[in-house]
């Protein structure tokens, strides 16, 4: 099988914030990131509609990766896991 990937994934276990205005919140945990997006495991939560483009903020341990949340878009969805892309790429 052939590897489409861009951008060069990091595994990393960031704890996300993904908001929508008729979703609310939800809470989940990066799995790898990169230059055009992240997989984020979402659990006890329903999965949003493949399309969507959420507000997401990237937490580590000790402070935020970034100051404001930036929109990303689902661009596919599998079980509990979700494939985000930086909104522009």
């Amino acid at each position: 099988m052939e590897d489409r990937r861009l951008y060069e994934r990091t595994q990393t276990s960031f704890k996300v914030i993904l908001t929508h205005p008729s979703i609310g919140t939800i809470i989940g945990t990066a799995r790898d990131i990169s230059d055009g997006g992240a997989q984020v495991v979402i659990e006890n939560h329903a999965l949003p509609p493949v399309g969507t483009v959420l507000n997401v903020l990237f937490k580590k341990t000790v402070g935020q990766v970034n100051e404001k949340p930036v929109p990303m878009k689902i661009v596919y969805a599998q079980r509990n896991v979700i494939g985000l892309m930086f909104e522009g790429r």
